[in-house]
């Protein structure tokens, strides 16, 4: 087994503090409570509905996105190293 080069260990301590922001950003949001109502479509979109990405809930969100795709973009590099 070869030894990990300085760039592999620099991404790889990269992929975990990204792992780790993005198990606290999806533990932080809050559930659905709209359960299978959602599906039917039981609440109507007011005004927290139209504007979710300037709350809170939708900068987290927002995080939770970005963090997720920081993640995939490393272990795709990752696995090329």
């Amino acid at each position: 087994m070869a030894a990990m080069t300085t760039v592999q260990v620099i991404f790889s301590v990269l992929l975990m503090l990204s792992a780790l922001a993005l198990i606290i950003s999806v533990l932080l949001q809050k559930g659905d409570e709209g359960g299978i109502s959602a599906l039917t479509g039981g609440q109507s979109a007011g005004f927290l509905g139209k504007n979710k990405g300037k709350t809170a809930e939708g900068r987290l969100a927002l995080l939770t996105k970005v963090f997720a795709s920081v993640f995939v973009v490393l272990a795709m590099v990752l696995i090329f190293l």
